[in-house]
This record gives C-alpha cells, sequence and structure tokens, in this order.
C-alpha cells in the first residue's frame, strides 16, 4: 500500500519533482510580475465591475444574452481574486505552503477557467439554437438563464474542487507532475484535452453560426430598405461573441498547451522556462473582454461612461459617436418579429424610448 503524505508542506513535493520556485522569483523579475499583476488585477475588479453594474443599470441589456455576458464579466472577476491570491502564496512562499492552501490556490485559477469556458459554450448553444430557428430573440425565461448561471457556477466549483476530492498524487508520488506538484499526470492530460476539446467545438459552432448569419444577411440585404448598419446588425453581435471567444482561445490554449505537455511528462520541453508569461496570457484575457464589450457596443459603452464620469448628459447625446451602433434590437410586440428575416428587413434598432419592451438574446 503507498504512503500518502498529506500532512506534508509542499517543498516536499517540490524537491520531489525537482521544481524550482526561488530563483525565478527573487529581485528584479519578482518585482515587475508583481506590479504588472497588481494593475492588471486592479483593471479586472474595476472594468469588469462597470460590466456588470452596466447590464443592470441599463433596462435596454435585461435579456439573455447580455444576462450571459454579465455573468463572464463576474467569471473574469472571479479570475482577479484568484490571480490575487496567487501573488501572496506564489514564488518562495510556494514552498512554505499547506497541501489545502495549495490545493486552494489552483482550485481557485481552475475555477476561474471553468467559469468562463462554460459561460462561452452555454452562449453558443443559445446563439446557436436562436439563430438556426430563425429567430433574432432568446425565449430564455430569466428562471432559466438563472438556472443557467448557477449550472456553470456549480460546475466550476466542481471542476476546481477535483484534485481536492481525490485525484491527486499524494499517495502516489512518482505520478506527480512538474507545473502542479501534487497534481497527477493523468489529472493534467484529462483537464487539458478536455478544455482543448471544447475550444475546438465552440470555433466550430460560431463558425457555422457566423457563417449562416452572414449568407442569410446577404440573400436579404437586396430586399430590405434600411440602412446596411442596420441590415447587418445579427452579423455585428456574432461579431462580437467570436471577438470573445478568439480572444478566450488565444490566450488559454498555450497555457493548455504546456499542461499537456507536463502531464505526458515530456522532460525535454523547457515548460518551466513559459509556464509564468502563458499565466499572464490568461491573465490578459480577463483585461481583454471588457475591453472588447465597450468597444463593440456603443450602448455598452455609453451606459459605462456614464458611471464612470457620473455625468447626467443627455442619453441621446451619448448614443452618438463613431463607434458601429449598438447591438441591442428590438422585440417586436408581434410573437413573428421574433425572425430574423423580419429583424432584417424591418431593420429596427431600438429608440431612445424603447426601455422596457426591447433587446436581444
Amino acid at each position: 500500500m503507498n504512503e500518502c503524505y498529506y500532512d506534508k508542506r509542499m517543498d516536499f513535493f517540490y524537491n520531489k519533482t525537482n521544481t524550482d520556485t526561488v530563483d525565478e522569483w527573487t529581485g528584479p523579475k519578482l518585482i515587475v510580475v508583481l506590479c504588472f499583476g497588481t494593475f492588471f488585477c486592479l483593471f479586472i475588479f474595476i472594468s469588469n465591475s462597470l460590466v456588470i453594474a452596466a447590464v443592470v443599470k441599463n433596462k435596454r441589456f435585461h435579456f439573455p444574452f447580455y444576462y450571459l455576458l454579465a455573468n463572464l464579466a463576474a467569471a473574469d472577476f472571479f479570475a482577479g481574486i484568484a490571480y490575487v491570491f496567487l501573488m501572496f502564496n506564489t514564488g518562495p512562499v510556494s514552498k512554505t505552503l499547506t497541501v489545502n492552501r495549495w490545493f486552494l490556490r489552483q482550485g481557485l485559477l481552475d475555477t476561474s477557467l471553468t467559469a468562463s469556458l462554460v459561460n462561452l459554450l452555454v452562449i453558443a448553444v443559445e446563439r446557436h439554437m436562436s439563430i438556426m430557428r430563425m429567430k433574432i430573440h432568446s425565449n430564455l425565461t430569466k428562471k432559466r438563464v438563472t438556472f443557467l448561471i448557477i449550472s456553470i457556477w456549480a460546475i466550476a466549483i466542481f471542476m476546481g474542487a477535483v484534485p481536492t476530492l481525490g485525484w491527486n498524487c499524494l499517495c502516489d508520488i512518482t505520478a506527480c507532475s512538474s507545473l502542479a506538484p501534487i497534481y497527477s499526470r493523468s489529472y493534467l492530460v484529462f483537464w487539458s484535452i478536455l478544455n482543448l476539446v471544447v475550444f475546438f467545438i465552440m470555433v466550430v459552432v460560431y463558425i457555422r453560426i457566423y457563417m449562416y448569419v452572414q449568407r442569410k444577411t446577404n440573400v436579404l440585404s437586396s430586399h430590405t430598405s434600411g440602412s446596411i448598419s442596420r441590415r447587418k446588425t445579427p452579423v455585428k453581435l456574432m461579431k462580437t461573441v467570436m471577438t470573445l471567444l478568439g480572444a478566450f482561445v488565444v490566450c488559454w490554449t498555450p497555457g493548455l498547451v504546456v499542461l499537456l505537455l507536463d502531464g505526458l511528462n515530456c522532460t525535454y520541453c523547457g515548460i518551466q522556462n513559459v509556464k509564468r508569461w502563458f499565466l499572464l496570457l490568461a491573465l490578459l484575457n480577463s483585461v481583454m473582454n471588457p475591453i472588447i464589450y465597450s468597444y463593440k457596443d456603443d450602448e455598452m459603452w455609453s451606459t459605462m461612461k456614464r458611471m464612470i464620469c457620473c455625468s447626467s448628459q443627455d442619453k441621446s447625446h451619448d448614443r452618438r459617436s463613431s463607434r458601429v451602433p449598438s447591438t441591442v434590437l428590438c422585440r417586436s410586440t408581434d410573437t413573428s418579429g421574433n425572425y430574423i428575416e423580419d429583424g432584417i428587413i424591418q431593420g429596427t434598432i431600438c429608440g431612445k424610448g424603447d426601455l422596457g419592451d426591447k433587446g436581444n438574446s
């Protein structure tokens, strides 16, 4: 029977796996990393809080798609918390941690990744169901959206706790990985492949949706009397979502590949030299998302700007900018108006006074 090492500190496991945590995390390098990390985390907290507040405050965003978007911002906010905890429990401090504290450190990171990933997957399914049925507006009720959001976080917390629940190497020291000294290599392989497969599925789904909407818009464009920007509003919405997905895949894929190589016990891949840079790249994703929200959606930018400035400017003046029009579409009171063809042909964009009964999925 294998001996278990639940009572050991992390220096025991780092020494067993020959993982260096001191030399690379002292002096100027540590100061630079902490400074950049602190700045990014502050930006993550402030910007994602603004996104969530904008969705709550602006009634034009009170629809399923934007609720899920706000939940994605909440996942990024949680990622900021995870990174702050990591900064105070990394480097030379890593070897002094107890097993449970190290599990907490890594579990927070895994939970934030899973929350963002599952949230994007739910948005992909919601968009696919709506648009492939030729609908602009989702039929999801607030109760269903609330259930989906709760489910997203339940899955994220569970996945973050899997190593703590038993899939670790505390009782089989020979199976320990290098990057995560108390994670089993088999778990890293499972975790990395699972996320990479989900990445691939989402990319395929979003590309299919985008091509469908683009093709439908081009077919109907000759029959519309509205402006080009109005006719292509569904395409702009998909561009926003695909930009979010693209940023997520670019920022997280390198780190997952490194974890996969570690799980496969690649001793000649030099993963120790790049792991921290890929972690910073993953952190950058939570910084980019609020910028994408505000840049791609003029209504979101106007709402955030009003909250920042705390001014009582005229809302119609705020919405006049050089940016592309908001992707928030009007909801027709007639159920037949929920179809893409009708929405494109009518070319309707929400007016200033339509706050209570207009929206987008």
